[in-house]
């Protein structure tokens, strides 16, 4: 995506307000599902991000979650697909 989009505002430390919550993000891959899932990291929860294909974008929010301590488990596949969601 050209710009890159903004995804983190540097200067926001979160209040802990989710700690040790789990936050299911469909889409928090990229754009604004990663803003997101950055955004509840700070906040103190840990992530499962739901993404279709971008396998490098879900690869580098997984590594920024972790580098903020939480944890990030990524589930690849098509959520309008039934069998997968299953």
């Amino acid at each position: 995506m050209e710009p890159h989009p903004i995804d983190e505002d540097a200067n926001y430390l979160g209040s802990r307000k989710l700690l040790d919550k789990v936050a299911i993000i469909s889409g928090g891959d990229s754009g604004i599902g990663r803003a997101v899932a950055i955004a509840y990291a700070k906040e103190g929860a840990d992530i499962v991000i739901a993404y279709l294909c971008e396998d490098y974008d879900a690869k580098h929010t997984q590594a920024r979650i972790e580098q903020l301590g939480r944890r990030c488990l990524l589930i690849k596949g098509d959520i309008s697909d039934f069998s997968h969601c299953k």
